[in-house]
């Protein structure tokens, strides 16, 4: 095993530094330490931990320079992508948080049936795991490392994270930012590695673990966490659908297709990989693609739209799409053309989902394109897929997109906009299939991060319950009785007439709910 991990420029191809690569021991240091810190943290009020991590805001903001040239660094995205991209999404949900996690991880109050549930108050809360293990990716390291961070935060966990090999000054930055706030020694810790640290990582026993990453990686952290066992929520690959119908603005769908398979060199997992245009336009659409994709410039200049491949590995499976389904009949709008690890954009059609570039996840600058012929085979074509991450339907006609967005089979869908959506901090993200499973993002997203505490507290002075020992054929025709009250046929008079000598046993309670009733009445009237 390695000891140390170079750094590399992605922009120049030099190399920056190393990082020493830590050890299973010292994982297991940090892993006490978290946990000491977790203990810390979650007797916090959420109020105030939502404040102390709304600091951060100005820090990020203060460093926003440093920030998008490290990012830059690191994965070779032009710098408007960056923030787009990168920053913008955190500072949203540091936001979002901000104003609404104390209201969405408020204790709940339940409903109780005062015949069931006699003198009793019902209730549950959320409580943080502990720690949560963030293993996160290398096309967006900080997105994807920071806004599971910032969630198992304001839920009240630690957090260790171990972000890609190919991220590391990335992530050392990132505990340089997050050192200035006021938080408990240990909460946030950073390990290095490659996948061997991540397995370390899991054996070390977190409380939950966040992956970012591909479906085969995702299946063995869940073989990994099962053995222990540890909750997982998995973030997976995407062969993102784009469904345009003849009725759209086709000048805005053929941009939105661009970017939406195009920006940051098609390495995002909500890219369109599968663009499906109806037969009426189909031919026209594809003739607006590929004259708009010829404008597209490559490159870090001034007006570069989309920049390097973050890994020059990721080439081989985007080359191995592109001609095969060339070999199977499709017509492309140019040679694969790069240049060291810029790779220029192509568009594809004529494709069948016998290609691999319309099955298999790419990860880079390809678009596919296919005609439909109705709105019930639109749906069928963009659900034959192994994934369900993230969808969009292009259509004039609202009604009509959204009745279709609603029969696709993933965890998220746009109507005539495309990947802003996930984006939006009050929407839950995640996806369906081999597109994962759990959410973060939003209340839901927030709710994840924690466990649920039912409680019932019980206020009755009486010296017996009816359903307790010891039992008798009279108790058991009185809760006979009590059943037929609750759940039986005909109107309440009739089923409490009919059962009136087994409800005998109740009276005691009934007094008491009775008296609790009138308080009750009386209490709210002089509140009035």
């Amino acid at each position: 095993m390695i000891n140390a991990l170079p750094a590399i420029s992605v922009l120049t191809g030099q190399p920056i530094t190393s990082y020493p690569v830590t050890s299973p021991g010292d994982i297991s240091g940090i892993m006490t330490s978290a946990r000491q810190a977790a203990i810390i943290w979650a007797q916090v009020d959420t109020k105030q931990r939502a404040k102390q991590l709304a600091c951060l805001e100005a820090v990020m903001l203060a460093e926003l320079d440093l920030l998008t040239a490290t990012i830059m660094a690191a994965t070779g995205k032009v710098k408007t992508e960056v923030l787009l991209g990168e920053i913008y999404p955190v500072l949203a949900l540091l936001r979002y948080y901000q104003h609404h996690a104390a209201q969405i991880l408020a204790p709940c109050p339940i409903h109780t049936a005062p015949l069931e549930f006699p003198q009793a108050r019902a209730q549950f809360e959320r409580r943080p795991y502990g720690v949560v293990a963030v293993i996160s990716p290398w096309n967006f390291p900080l997105q994807l490392t920071l806004s599971p961070l910032l969630t198992a935060l304001f839920s009240g966990n630690a957090c260790v994270f171990k972000m890609s090999e190919l991220s590391v000054p990335v992530g050392e930055l990132l505990v340089q930012l997050l050192a200035r706030l006021a938080l408990p020694e240990g909460l946030v810790q950073h390990v290095i590695g490659e996948a061997e640290t991540g397995r370390q990582l899991i054996a070390a026993r977190p409380d939950l673990v966040f992956f970012t990453g591909s479906v085969q990686a995702g299946r063995a952290v869940m073989a990994l966490a099962a053995q222990h066992p540890i909750p997982v929520i998995l973030e997976l690959g995407g062969k993102d659908a784009m469904v345009v119908f003849a009725d759209a603005h086709l000048q805005r769908a053929v941009k939105a297709a661009l970017y939406g398979a195009f920006s940051n060199s098609g390495q995002v997992c909500v890219s369109i990989e599968r663009c499906y245009v109806e037969a009426a336009c189909y031919a026209e659409f594809v003739a607006m693609l590929v004259d708009a994709a010829s404008a597209i410039t490559v490159g870090h200049g001034a007006v570069g739209d989309l920049g390097a491949l973050t890994t020059p590995t990721q080439f081989a499976v985007i080359e191995a799409h592109y001609h095969d389904a060339l070999a199977k009949g499709a017509q492309a709008s140019s040679p694969l053309r790069l240049e060291g690890r810029y790779l220029y954009p192509v568009v594809l059609w004529d494709v069948t989902h016998d290609m691999l570039i319309m099955r298999e996840e790419t990860f880079g600058p390809l678009l596919p394109v296919m005609a439909f012929t109705s709105e019930a085979h639109a749906v069928d074509l963009a659900n034959d897929s192994d994934y369900g991450l993230n969808a969009s339907v292009w259509s004039k006609d609202l009604s009509k997109a959204e009745r279709v967005a609603k029969q696709l089979q993933v965890g998220n869908w746009a109507v005539n906009d495309v990947i802003k959506n996930i984006g939006h901090a009050g929407l839950p993200f995640g996806g369906v299939k081999n597109s994962g499973f759990g959410r973060y993002h939003g209340a839901e997203g927030l709710r994840q991060f924690t466990y649920t505490v039912a409680g019932l507290t019980s206020y009755s002075a009486l010296d017996d319950e009816p359903n307790w020992f010891p039992y008798s054929e009279a108790r058991y025709q009185a809760m006979r009785g009590f059943i037929d009250v609750m759940f039986g046929s005909g109107c309440l008079f009739r089923r409490i007439a009919r059962n009136w000598r087994e409800l005998q046993v109740f009276r005691a309670y009934a007094s008491l709910n009775l008296r609790q009733h009138a308080r009750n009445i009386w209490i709210f009237m002089f509140n009035k």
